[in-house]
């Protein structure tokens, strides 16, 4: 997915985590296989030159659309798995593919666990026993300097922003790249949407603020670009 991930288990080791953490890994990999627009040989990248269809495709695939359409539907088109012109669901992937990591890890008894990303993760449990997990936010502004710090148990943390690739998210109402906003950390229960919002986040700008307001369990945490000096 183009990207580094992470697992960060603080559970005592045991056979059964073990296995998990390898199941993880090799979800990851069959994701990418699936999903990768990078990928010519993917089954996104044939869906989208029309060499396949939803229904020959994994059944991965018809549940990440289904998804999309619903994000799409939620966001008031902020979101859309064709904002470049072709079929790329990655918006929505990545998180949804971390989020089930995951819950494969605490299926097998790790309940302590940080999944990371590419910067987005899903905690579950505490860092250790009495303490919650913290979550630097890098600040776009002032590389290797953090923006702020997301403390807590149990939850999501997605950004979006330009800290990392510059203005790589597109408004697929207008094609031009989004700029209201240098970045969009979303937190929230679940990284499948929490990764999905952030990024229909930076699309909206400021009125992302009270959109986010209205989901409930969600939290936004945006930074606005500097307005210019006055002459």
């Amino acid at each position: 997915m183009g990207t580094v991930f992470s697992f960060d288990i603080r559970d005592p080791a045991t056979p059964a985590i073990t296995e998990a953490l390898h199941g993880a890994v090799a979800w990851l990999h069959q994701v990418d296989a699936v999903f990768s627009p990078y990928r010519p040989d993917s089954a996104v990248s044939r869906l989208d030159r029309g060499e396949t269809t939803v229904g020959e495709c994994d059944p991965l695939v018809a549940e990440v659309l289904t998804l999309c359409e619903r994000a799409e539907r939620t966001t008031n088109g902020c979101f859309s798995t064709r904002a470049g012109g072709r079929l790329d669901p990655s918006g929505l992937v990545k998180g949804w593919a971390v989020e089930r990591a995951a819950h494969l890890l605490y299926a097998a008894g790790a309940r302590n666990t940080c999944v990371n990303g590419g910067g987005d993760l899903q905690l579950t449990g505490e860092a250790s026993p009495g303490v919650p997990w913290r979550v630097g936010i890098a600040d776009p502004l002032r590389p290797g300097r953090l923006l702020t710090v997301v403390t807590g148990r149990d939850l999501a943390v997605a950004t979006s922003g330009t800290a990392e690739r510059g203005l790589h998210v597109h408004d697929p109402r207008t094609g031009a790249p989004a700029r209201h906003l240098l970045s969009a950390t979303v937190i929230g229960p679940s990284l499948t949407w929490a990764d999905t919002y952030a990024t229909a986040a930076l699309v909206m700008g400021p009125a992302a603020e009270a959109w986010i307001g209205s989901v409930p369990g969600y939290e936004l945490a945006a930074l606005t670009p500097a307005p210019p000096p006055t002459r």
